[in-house]
């Protein structure tokens, strides 16, 4: 086996992350929670910025719910209290800047061409949950978070709802 020559001769530099966002999905799913606590932690550590975005989507509701203009400002009212929530938790632990970000759309798609443009990350976390194709087949990273790795252009990073066990 040919060995390749590689300089390992180096310096670290410690390069913390300035602005942090968190992609919180809207059912609070045990994926979601362990990313936000995920970036909490860090956020904290960093004395970071933290961005936390929810995206409605659309397609989720059923016609009722996308063609009343009454329930869908009912389900964005309850989207924006419960981001409030969020920013009381990020607060309480110490994060002096929070912004907060409610979309509409596609969630992958919408963060990558709306919000990460417009907060400008270091780095993005997300949740994602293991899925079970068949017995035999699992798919070890959500659509979402595979968009998101893959069309971001910042760092992403994944969070495993057993991070937090």
């Amino acid at each position: 086996m040919k060995r390749h020559d590689v300089d390992l001769n180096f310096e670290l530099v410690d390069r913390p992350f300035s602005q942090i966002l968190v992609a919180v999905d809207e059912d609070d799913s045990d994926s979601s929670l362990a990313a936000f606590k995920y970036a909490l932690s860090m956020a904290k550590t960093n004395r970071a910025t933290l961005g936390i975005v929810t995206v409605l989507e659309l397609e989720d509701l059923n016609v009722f719910e996308a063609l009343s203009p009454e329930k869908r400002t009912a389900i964005r009212q309850n989207l924006e209290a419960t981001l409030k929530l969020y920013i009381a938790k990020a607060h309480d632990v110490g994060i002096e800047k929070v912004k907060a970000f409610i979309r509409e759309g596609k969630p992958a798609a919408t963060i990558v061409n709306d919000v990460i443009p417009t907060f400008r990350p270091d780095v993005l976390i997300c949740g994602s949950k293991t899925k079970s194709v068949n017995s035999r087949q699992k798919i070890f990273i959500g659509s979402q978070a595979s968009y998101l790795a893959q069309n971001a252009p910042c760092s992403v990073m994944v969070i495993r709802p057993a991070f937090n066990n």
